[in-house]
């Protein structure tokens, strides 16, 4: 008998061998390559540092993305590709690259036993010279959603590897190629989501800053075409920045082919490419904007109206028309320009100085008239006295009048539109005048403990409902395209004005902006880039807001 045990039991434990193992869930096969995700403790997978593009390096320094090189064995996902490399950052700094161009993805573990999820693309901001955001988390978000959505961020060029103009680029490169590389997430969401259980078909953007100055470019791309990548967006901070054509560029790239020693070459533009990249590194930093002032602006390279991409300055682009036309957020935060101006800032002469280095186009009438809205403002420790003055010229021309602005073309429209103000005080910022600062409310949005320690102290304790509150009607958004339809309805009474965001459906009439904190009346003057001038007034319900535009 324990003979026959004995033979039997070889042959069952070599049938159980060659049973066919399971697949694994967080295994992906993209085509061009196959990743090995990882499964969380809380239900969530994620795959850090996928390649949406071939690196942009050597003879492709300065072109558009092209398709990921293909490999043949299993690439793990479990670590963030490198940052891309920063305008004035030091050369060689640990976790930057011009080999940067990578993206991570948050899902639900079981997402693919279900029917396809809503997609969140999330764009970073960092003035087009920087990724200010890298590595945010969204696990936080999905959780959030109750594992119904799934998450992208990404990195994309930046400064002269993104944004670099002039005629040689318009010979032997391409223009605008930071916008193209967040396109070419886009088309890589279309071709690839369903792997991880997305729907290609419900895609939001978000973005902060930047982010969501990119959110208006890809609006306007093209002149408003519809290639159906994305079907709502979400902006945080939207920019009027300034913007330049490429002819006013060309001293940019001047600038840098005489400092990396290509003046002489024949093909100045083959010179800078074949620079190492510590090299080209070591040379890019900001100069004076001509026309300007001597000072050094906070943001040098940006986006240049180039006949392709961007036809046509912004503001045009949204007063013409031209724009797609889907479900559209945008918002600011009460003190947008506090952490840009100058805390030395001590007369009105020193705030038109700024503002001037900033947004070179600006008259000697704009300024006096700046100067009349503008006065000296509250005294803070270690501040000059016109610095809260200076933060909020700048705030309001920067962000927050165009995201009224937008909001209101959107609604000319009877396209679904919500504004949004967010005020949660934190007591630090508020003490040292710092207020509600620019994006601020993205810690909110994808949770403290996940935004690599960007938010304060408060969103641990006495400003905690704030992050549920905004990560509902985020989710809400994504899911439904509607802000309103699944956020966190116990929490609306920490929304002082309403209890829920009203549709806004006249140009003239913004009441439904949603204020999330104490509803305090502001006004807001701006004159947008600096061109030419004119006024319109809104009405928000706790305040008139006086948006002076360019």
């Amino acid at each position: 008998m324990l003979a026959a045990i004995l033979y039997i039991l070889p042959l069952f434990t070599v049938s159980v061998l060659a049973l066919p193992a399971e697949p694994d869930v967080n295994v992906v096969d993209l085509g061009y390559s196959s990743y090995q995700g990882t499964s969380l403790e809380n239900g969530v997978s994620r795959w850090l540092g996928i390649r949406y593009a071939a690196p942009p390096v050597g003879d492709l320094r300065f072109r558009a993305p092209t398709d990921p090189l293909k490999t043949t064995t299993l690439q793990r996902a479990d670590a963030f590709g490198n940052v891309c490399i920063s305008t004035t950052a030091p050369p060689n700094t640990a976790g930057y690259s011009e080999d940067c161009l990578f993206l991570d993805v948050y899902a639900p573990t079981n997402a693919k036993q279900g029917k396809p999820l809503p997609v969140f693309i999330y764009i970073q901001g960092g003035g087009f010279n920087s990724n200010s955001n890298p590595n945010y988390s969204g696990v936080g978000l999905v959780k959030a959603s109750d594992n119904n959505i799934i998450v992208i961020t990404f990195n994309y060029r930046v400064g002269p590897y993104g944004f670099l103009a002039s005629d040689e680029i318009r010979k032997g490169g391409d223009f605008n190629i930071g916008l193209k590389d967040q396109r070419k997430v886009f088309e890589w969401v279309q071709r690839h989501i369903s792997e991880f259980g997305g729907d290609p078909k419900h895609v939001t953007l978000g973005g902060c800053s930047a982010g969501a100055a990119s959110i208006d470019l890809h609006l306007t791309a093209y002149g408003g075409r519809d290639d159906n990548l994305f079907h709502a967006t979400a902006a945080e901070s939207p920019s009027f920045g300034v913007q330049f054509t490429v002819k006013e560029s060309q001293y940019q790239y001047d600038a840098l082919v005489e400092r990396a020693g290509c003046k002489s070459a024949s093909d100045t533009l083959a010179c800078l490419r074949e620079l190492s990249e510590r090299d080209l590194q070591s040379v890019n930093f900001n100069i004076p904007t001509p026309g300007g002032t001597d000072d050094l602006p906070l943001f040098m390279y940006s986006n240049v109206v180039d006949g392709d991409i961007t036809t046509d300055f912004t503001y045009n682009l949204f007063g013409q028309g031209k724009f797609i036309k889907v479900p559209v957020i945008f918002g600011d935060d009460t003190n947008g320009g506090t952490i840009f101006a100058p805390m030395s800032a001590d007369t009105a002469t020193a705030m038109n100085y700024f503002l001037r280095t900033q947004f070179p186009l600006l008259t000697k009438e704009h300024l006096a008239r700046i100067d009349e809205l503008y006065p000296e403002g509250n005294k803070y420790p270690n501040a000059g006295r016109y610095w809260q003055s200076t933060s909020d010229a700048y705030g309001h021309m920067r962000y927050m009048c165009p995201a009224m602005y937008l909001s209101a073309v959107y609604a000319k429209k009877s396209i679904p539109s919500w504004n949004y103000r967010y005020n949660v005080e934190d007591p630090v910022s508020k003490a040292n005048g710092l207020g509600v600062s620019h994006t601020i409310e993205v810690s909110a949005i994808f949770g403290p403990e996940y935004s690599r320690g960007a938010a304060p102290a408060s969103y641990y304790s006495i400003n905690k409902n704030a992050v549920p509150l905004m990560q509902g009607y985020w989710t809400s958004f994504i899911r439904t395209f509607d802000g309103n339809t699944l956020e966190a309805v116990t929490l609306v009474s920490f929304v002082v004005t309403r209890a829920e965001w009203m549709l806004i459906s006249e140009i003239s009439n913004l009441e439904g902006v949603q204020f999330f904190g104490a509803s305090t009346t502001f006004e807001c003057h701006a004159l947008g880039n600096g061109r030419v001038c004119a006024t319109a007034t809104f009405r928000t319900g706790v305040g008139e807001v006086k948006a002076f535009w360019a």
